[in-house]
């Protein structure tokens, strides 16, 4: 296939290695830049953007890594992998930032591990299993494309200097995010008539939970518009059809969750509870 004819080449940006949170080309993105919270910016409404950002980051990493060992083949669960540690560490920095304007002092460590289930601010479309590769590759290009779109408007103007120096980090990284998810809807969307059922299945099952995430963050209309432009590209390349997005009673945000939340901090918290003040 020749370059230039990629179904996805015109929602793919040139990447380089610095896209991996922890491979090769990585560089601290807040080395350097003053944490001071500027004049005019509300530390209560930082901490709860960042917060949200942060929650939906470390859930949906925690999904991916249940892909581990179970990937349809190797390469994919060392993609699934490095995904997973892109959103770990765009976590880390964001709840750090929640620690540090909040006035509570907490760390990333107390932010992951010593919450309770409503205290959490993730959407709901994060917690839910992972199901089949198809639903997961679902929930991955809605989830990928709209925090690539708001992450590109917060690195593009949000007052505050970390939030910009991780949102701008986080866009490498999230546009492979999009990109690879994309790619998978389309071969399975299509491909044969049971990858076909089962990636319509599985862009029929998260719909309930998408006007959600398009609400979850103050972005506006153009986020939306350009999400959908994302989704109904993909869609048309892979012969599916776009659900409407229903609004459902209930806010994650709000720290409404579905029951599958709870298990899942469970198992992640489980080692930091039960050794306090550990360190490997």
């Amino acid at each position: 296939m020749r370059e230039d004819d990629h179904v996805y080449l015109s929602l793919a940006q040139e990447q380089d290695d610095s896209r991996w949170a922890f491979g090769t080309g990585f560089q601290d993105p807040l080395h350097g830049v003053d944490t001071t919270v500027p004049d005019g910016v509300d530390p209560a409404g930082l901490a709860a953007l960042c917060l949200g950002l942060g929650d939906d980051a470390l859930i949906a990493s925690q999904r991916l890594a249940e892909w581990c060992t179970r990937a349809p083949e190797l390469e994919e669960e060392v993609a699934l992998a490095n995904i997973g540690l892109d959103l770990l560490g765009q976590a880390r920095m964001l709840l750090t930032r929640v620690g540090q304007v909040d006035g509570t002092g907490r760390t990333e460590d107390d932010l992951a591990y010593q919450r309770e289930t409503e205290e959490f601010r993730n959407v709901r479309l994060v917690e839910l299993p992972n199901g089949d590769f198809a639903f997961s590759m679902a929930r991955l290009l809605v989830f990928s494309a709209h925090r690539l779109a708001v992450f590109e408007r917060l690195a593009a103007g949000h007052p505050d200097p970390v939030l910009r120096a991780v949102a701008a980090k986080g866009v490498k990284e999230l546009t492979y995010h999009r990109q690879y998810a994309a790619e998978w809807v389309v071969r399975l969307g299509d491909g044969t008539d049971e990858s076909h059922r089962r990636m319509q299945e599985g862009l029929d099952t998260i719909a309930p939970y998408v006007d959600e995430l398009l609400r979850a963050t103050p972005s506006g209309q153009d986020v939306r518009d350009e999400v959908g432009a994302v989704l109904a590209q993909v869609a048309e390349a892979a012969t599916l059809t776009v659900p409407e997005f229903e609004r459902m009673d209930g806010e994650g945000r709000a720290g409404v969750h579905t029951p599958c939340l709870a298990p899942l901090l469970f198992e992640m918290q489980s080692v930091a509870r039960a050794l306090p003040g550990a360190r490997w």
